[in-house]
């Protein structure tokens, strides 16, 4: 499907925004929006574009892979870089601030890779969706200077979806993904064990079959998240059973199935944030 007239000047207005920029860095994942961001900053500043992905214990690596494939497939200049959020005991103890933490540590990371290359900016790819959850890193962008192309030009995440289809990229039917510390309930450690069973669970649901999965790790208890048009199907008493075998092993004593069913940020339900607190405040 071709692009609307007001997406039209959606992406002429994102591709102004990054001109605008001079040199850039784009933090990039290998999701939806960081790989939309990063193919449309290449496509206007060529060489004065660079991905750069952080690697940490809370970075999957089907991220990784995904990242790699979409900078070899698309000839954008990308380079990985580590972060150390987990030596912060800030961000290990898991407080609803964590991601406040992480983003400070990685554009700390970029800000000073960007200087060292004499680059003039970072940019992330948050969207207009994103504003509507509870969301403190972007707090953390907005005190560092970083820029939102994406906000500029007020496209939705539907929007980057259908932009990434009209380009070809690979992440255009992606799941929504985040950092694997977001599966962990506010308060609970963040380790690297409780990461490596998250992202083994996780894995292993995929490989029975399942797009769109989170598992919550609630210390013995594996809590699962299924997407609501896959759950009649983990539901099967075989299938069930199949999702606990692969699951137990891992360390959990219990699996459960969540009956509602994936949601983003279902662990931030539990705060009962009003409007004044959630992202940019």
């Amino acid at each position: 499907m071709d692009a609307s007239p007001d997406l039209n000047a959606k992406r002429s207005a994102l591709e102004g925004a990054l001109e605008a920029a001079g040199r850039v860095l784009i933090a990039f994942s290998g999701g939806v929006d960081s790989s939309y961001l990063a193919y449309a900053a290449h496509r206007v500043l060529g060489e004065g574009a660079l991905a750069v992905t952080a690697e940490s214990a809370s970075y999957p690596a089907s991220h990784r892979s995904m990242a790699e494939r979409v900078t070899r497939e698309f000839g954008i200049p990308h380079r990985f870089v580590t972060t150390r959020e987990l030596a912060n005991p800030s961000y290990r103890m898991n407080a609803p601030d964590r991601c406040y933490h992480c983003k400070t540590e990685l554009f700390d990371v970029l800000g000073s890779l960007r200087d060292e290359l004499g680059f003039d900016a970072v940019a992330y790819g948050v969207n207009v969706d994103d504003t509507g959850d509870f969301r403190p890193g972007h707090r953390a962008a907005d005190e560092r200077g970083v820029l939102s192309p994406f906000l500029e030009a007020k496209l939705t995440k539907a929007e980057i979806r259908q932009l990434s289809r009209e380009a070809g990229l690979p992440t255009a039917e992606l799941p929504s993904s985040a950092c694997l510390s977001s599966r962990l309930p506010y308060g609970t450690e963040v380790t690297p064990e409780r990461l490596l069973q998250v992202e083994r669970g996780e894995e292993r649901l995929r490989a029975l079959g399942f797009r769109q999965v989170r598992l919550r790790h609630h210390g013995h208890l594996a809590r699962i998240e299924i997407a609501c048009d896959e759950l009649a199907r983990a539901l099967q008493p075989e299938m069930a059973r199949l999702i606990s075998s692969a699951i137990k092993p891992l360390g959990f004593r219990w699996v459960s199935l969540d009956l509602e069913g994936y949601r983003t940020g279902s662990l931030n339900e539990v705060l009962g944030i009003s409007s004044e607190f959630r992202a940019g405040s």
